[in-house]
């Protein structure tokens, strides 16, 4: 692996790392929707605010989202539209092991 290799997949690895947690992933489909402030997605995950702001901040370190502030309220939005393609294919995968459980449990 060359040093220029090693570094694309250290990138990769950390923005799949910023994925890598349910709220994270509902987060990305709720901003694909539209820009939320932390106070509708604290109510939307049912966790607490400092909870939530530390899933945004993971993300938007790892350049997924974007903030804006409009007078005392942060609004949050998606930079990366394209993830919702990566995550429908892990729902095609999904889908594929639920098919080759149901095939392995009918053939018994």
């Amino acid at each position: 692996m060359t040093e220029s290799d090693k570094m694309r997949s250290e990138a990769r690895a950390r923005i799949l790392k910023a994925l890598a947690h349910p709220s994270r992933i509902f987060i990305v489909d709720k901003l694909f929707e539209k820009s939320h402030c932390v106070c509708e997605l604290t109510e939307m995950i049912g966790s607490d605010t400092s909870t939530v702001s530390k899933h945004l901040s993971v993300l938007k370190n790892a350049g997924i989202i974007s903030d804006r502030k409009e007078g005392t309220t942060v609004y949050y939005s998606l930079e990366a539209p394209c993830l919702l393609r990566f995550i429908g294919c892990v729902e095609q995968v999904i889908e594929q092991n639920i098919q080759k459980q149901l095939a392995s449990l009918q053939s018994r």
